[in-house]
């Protein structure tokens, strides 16, 4: 997130922004012999964490950019609790709260998930298990108990009528089943690390659920 951030002031960079790159590049001097470290759990399937900042970028001094009112989107997509792919970018469109800004996040973290989930499903038909046939599905973890209304609830509301094609595309997949939405604490958030800045004492424990140190 930090580098995406910075990245985008290529062309008028600021004092500011020369101070985050130095930061970063202390961070990655500093942990240049660290990587992912890997353990299996095979009691945990495929997961998906996902969460947004809320138009994180806006800036008093310059109220008139509205590239600053563009919430970010961050997730990670895990299997057997081993991190496997994350992202974590700006919204393309302005949302107009929190909910709405989760519910972006969790339809463009799912666009990941489904066809994952496809691929598992094609790869057990073509390399049979010696194991009984694996429920393919996913638990997706969101801290937001207003997104998770609108994604679980098969009615719309009228204010959430203006998202209702773009965004409503997984509805079928939580009402089979095929997608179970659960609630997670903000402090388990592990997706909350790509979104925005977190507390010194929060950080190293969200790293520690990525990365494994």
């Amino acid at each position: 997130m930090p580098v995406h951030q910075t990245a985008r002031f290529c062309n008028e960079p600021r004092l500011s922004h020369e101070q985050a790159i130095n930061r970063i590049g202390k961070y990655l001097l500093g942990t240049r012999d660290k990587g992912i470290r890997y353990k299996i759990d095979m009691t945990k399937g495929l997961e998906c964490y996902v969460d947004a900042d809320f138009a994180g970028g806006w800036n008093q001094e310059d109220p008139h950019d509205a590239g600053n009112l563009m919430s970010r989107t961050g997730f990670v997509i895990k299997y057997a609790d081993c991190l496997i792919y994350w992202s974590s970018k700006l919204q393309t469109e302005i949302a107009l709260s929190t909910a709405e800004a989760e519910y972006i996040a969790l339809s463009s973290a799912l666009r990941e998930v489904i066809p994952l989930m496809t691929v598992m499903e094609e790869i057990n038909e073509v390399f049979p298990l010696s194991m009984n046939t694996p429920d393919f599905y996913c638990k997706v973890w969101e801290d937001n108990q207003s997104c998770i209304k609108m994604a679980t609830s098969q009615k719309f509301t009228p204010r959430t009528k203006h998202i209702a094609l773009k965004y409503h595309h997984f509805k079928r997949y939580v009402e089979n089943g095929r997608i179970q939405i659960n609630y997670v604490h903000t402090e388990q958030q592990q997706a909350d690390i790509l979104t925005k800045p977190v507390r010194v004492d929060l950080f190293p424990k969200l790293r520690y659920m990525l990365m494994g140190w």
